[in-house]
């Protein structure tokens, strides 16, 4: 093994629960979850000479586990029987009215919860990971804060 292979095991080491946990609130399915990592961490085992700030490397791989996560579900979309339910709750997040009222959140405000609030990133990384500008990120934070206030007094 080279000292590339070394170093970049090492990474995903660091980042694999967090990594996991981004593609978990995206499918609620652990197979699926799993998959989208695996993937992940492929991809960017082969564009890795194209990071050019490797002190970015936990942004940037997050940013490629969003879109192979966006990219999977677009495909199932299309191919979902309309007589499938995918969702499979499971013991430890049983319908909760939080887990509910965030999942009603249309995706662009639904993925800044779950990158700001459930995996502890800041507000700039947030808008690094998202490409977004810091102003939007923090417009939608608040907006989608506010549809789960308005969401959580109606329950």
């Amino acid at each position: 093994m080279n000292f590339l292979s070394d170093e970049f095991m090492t990474q995903i080491d660091q980042i694999k629960e967090r990594l996991y946990r981004i593609a978990y609130s995206y499918f609620y399915n652990e197979a699926d979850a799993i998959e989208a990592v695996d993937e992940t961490v492929y991809q960017a085992y082969r564009s890795i000479k194209k990071l050019k700030h490797p002190e970015y490397f936990k942004t940037w791989i997050t940013r490629i586990l969003i879109n192979v996560c966006k990219k999977e579900l677009k495909r199932k979309k299309k191919i979902a029987l309309v007589d499938e339910m995918p969702e499979q709750a499971s013991e430890e997040y049983d319908r909760l009215p939080l887990k509910e009222a965030i999942l009603k959140l249309p995706d662009e405000l639904r993925v800044i919860i779950y990158l700001r609030y459930f995996n502890d990133l800041t507000v700039v990384e947030t808008a690094d990971i998202l490409q977004l500008p810091l102003g939007t990120v923090a417009t939608r934070q608040r907006k989608a804060l506010k549809l789960l206030k308005l969401e959580l007094e109606e329950d």
